[in-house]
């Protein structure tokens, strides 16, 4: 089954469109692989898959407005204010660049593309979208109606709209799909409409969402969406996270100036680099001296290990004293954590 076929199943009443009917009859929390059984026909994986959402990307805008038109939907102008995101974000952020040029072609030459809206579920004359985010943003930068097409979707529709859209134009890198993945699952939605919505196999989604949940939140967001990273480096990435002394290497990293202000794909590179197993951390030392001036103790940072180093010549017996004192002090470390 092809993307426009498969569009126009979502723009459509008629259940001839999908193979065993339409995906009108889905819940909208959890869904049966069942209901898309031409499945295995919409799997591009690998070399080919990343061709031929390539491919797919170059020719998408055309086919998305002849899908829209063959549907018999009319394209409506909506303002901007009546329009949210979809319940669920795919995008870890929009590069500003990309964002100005899209804003430069729509007031040049004009909205070629409408979105796909439904009514908003909640909100009686608001609409939510299903894909074309960045359309509805440029639109609201230009105080300009956007145009859309509005149909009636579950959430399971909106979802399969939104992550089919995103696979044929490869706007997604291989993070931001991972977390979309992840996200529909936890939103109760099954692996076969997961499947479906993004157009992957059983084994490339178990992939996806493992990576996902292998990889702290604030560390992605931190990198970003790194688009040249890809699978392999991501999943070797969370292997690495999996280190005693990831920690404290993320957490210096992270406060890094130079850090925060590189591109994204340079922040993944960065990071990927400092963990690497291969990579000895650097351990500081500082020295500790009490209130008379006696320097006591050398205090010695690793990534895995804290050394304090008493200096017997100049406080005799305090470390004895320090060992002694080791039960009371852990007692009182547990109870103020």
């Amino acid at each position: 089954m092809s993307r426009k076929d498969t569009l126009r199943a979502l723009l459509t009443d008629r259940q001839s469109e999908l193979p065993g009917g339409n995906l009108r009859g889905m819940t909208d929390h959890v869904a049966s692989a069942e209901v898309v059984p031409g499945l295995a026909a919409l799997v591009r994986s690998g070399a080919v898959g990343a061709m031929g959402r390539s491919l797919g990307k170059i020719a998408a805008a055309a086919e998305d407005a002849r899908a829209m038109i063959s549907a018999g939907d009319a394209v409506l102008e909506i303002d901007p204010g009546l329009v949210e995101v979809s319940f669920l974000a795919d995008r870890l952020h929009e590069d500003p660049a990309d964002h100005l040029a899209l804003v430069a072609s729509i007031r040049d030459s004009g909205q070629q593309v409408p979105i796909l809206l439904r009514p908003h579920p909640e909100k009686t004359g608001h609409y939510q979208v299903a894909y074309g985010h960045r359309r509805l943003r440029a639109a609201a930068a230009l105080s300009r109606p956007v145009r859309a097409v509005v149909r009636e979707m579950s959430n399971a529709q909106l979802v399969v709209a939104q992550g089919q859209e995103n696979s044929a134009r490869m706007d997604l890198s291989y993070i931001e799909r991972a977390q979309f993945a992840a996200a529909l699952e936890e939103h109760g939605f099954e692996r076969g409409l997961i499947m479906a919505a993004l157009t992957v196999e059983k084994t490339q989604l178990s992939k996806l969402i493992s990576v996902a949940r292998s990889i702290p939140m604030s560390v992605v967001k931190a990198i970003g969406p790194a688009p040249k990273a890809g699978r392999p480096r991501w999943m070797a990435l969370a292997e690495r996270l999996r280190h005693k002394r990831s920690e404290v290497i993320i957490a210096d990293l992270l406060s890094d100036e130079a850090f925060k202000n590189a591109k994204t794909d340079a922040r993944f590179l960065r990071l990927f680099e400092a963990l690497s197993s291969k990579r000895k951390a650097t351990g500081r030392s500082t020295a500790w001296s009490a209130d008379d001036g006696v320097r006591v103790a050398q205090i010695k940072r690793s990534a895995d290990h804290f050394i304090l180093d008493i200096d017997e010549s100049a406080a005799p017996a305090f470390g004895t004293f320090l060992v002694e004192q080791l039960p009371n002090l852990y007692q009182a470390f547990r109870s103020r954590k």
